[in-house]
């Protein structure tokens, strides 16, 4: 399901910037230009998440969480040219999850906003385990099984493995998977990215030129492979 994020910023240019930005990744985005605003953008559309600008003629951004703090914990990333300690207290004081100041790298935003996300998703909501043909990756044990027979992953390898079974069907774009590491404490980069899945190819016993469970998608990234045997 697409997740849909409201964007909070009264200066236009920002605002189409991430809108861009944000719908290049795969996410619904909505706009608002002041608190007001976004507080019946809130009720009307229900986003996941919104990226909150401080500086705001009328209700800034610290009154807005303020009054949204009243009657919804949607999880909220603030975004300011402030980089004051007591402003950025002030933020987490008032309820924000996150903080990122001006100037900041779009890489940077986007593992802020996944990671706030996944925080923000309960954790019974994830099932423990995924079986897709004779393959299952169980989250409790940190393992992988092909046909009932455990197979060895190192700890990135398993994170990998789970990404591309939990998006079974979808291609994952390298980009996206070098952020999930990053996210996980892992290097991130494609060349580190193309050993780990001929490594994970050796271990599944997969075929390079007709592979059963991992397709290159060429210049983009992988898809997991919806195998019914």
């Amino acid at each position: 399901m697409t997740r849909k994020i409201l964007v909070v910023d009264d200066t236009r240019n920002v605002q189409l910037m991430l809108q861009e930005f944000l719908l290049n990744q795969n996410f619904s985005v909505s706009l608002a230009s002041d608190g007001k605003e976004a507080m019946e953008k809130v009720r009307e559309e229900r986003p996941d998440l919104i990226l909150l600008d401080v500086m705001m003629p009328g209700m800034d951004g610290f009154q807005f969480l303020s009054r949204l703090r009243t009657e919804s914990e949607l999880p909220v990333i603030m975004i300011t040219a402030k980089q004051q300690e007591a402003d950025i207290i002030r933020g987490f004081e008032l309820g924000a999850d996150d903080y990122i100041t001006k100037p900041f790298k779009l890489r940077e935003l986007l593992m802020r906003i996944r990671a706030v996300m996944r925080r923000s998703v309960p954790a019974e909501s994830e099932k423990p385990s995924v079986t897709i043909g004779d393959l299952t990756l169980n989250r409790d044990r940190h393992e992988l099984r092909k046909q009932g027979e455990i197979v060895e992953l190192t700890p990135l390898e398993f994170l990998l493995m789970d990404i591309l079974m939990t998006s079974s069907g979808k291609v994952v774009r390298r980009e996206d998977l070098c952020l999930r590491l990053m996210d996980h404490g892992f290097a991130g980069s494609e060349s580190t990215i193309k050993i780990h899945i001929h490594n994970l190819r050796l271990k599944l016993e997969d075929d390079l030129v007709q592979p059963k469970y991992i397709e290159t998608v060429f210049g983009i990234g992988y898809r997991f492979l919806e195998n019914e045997s």
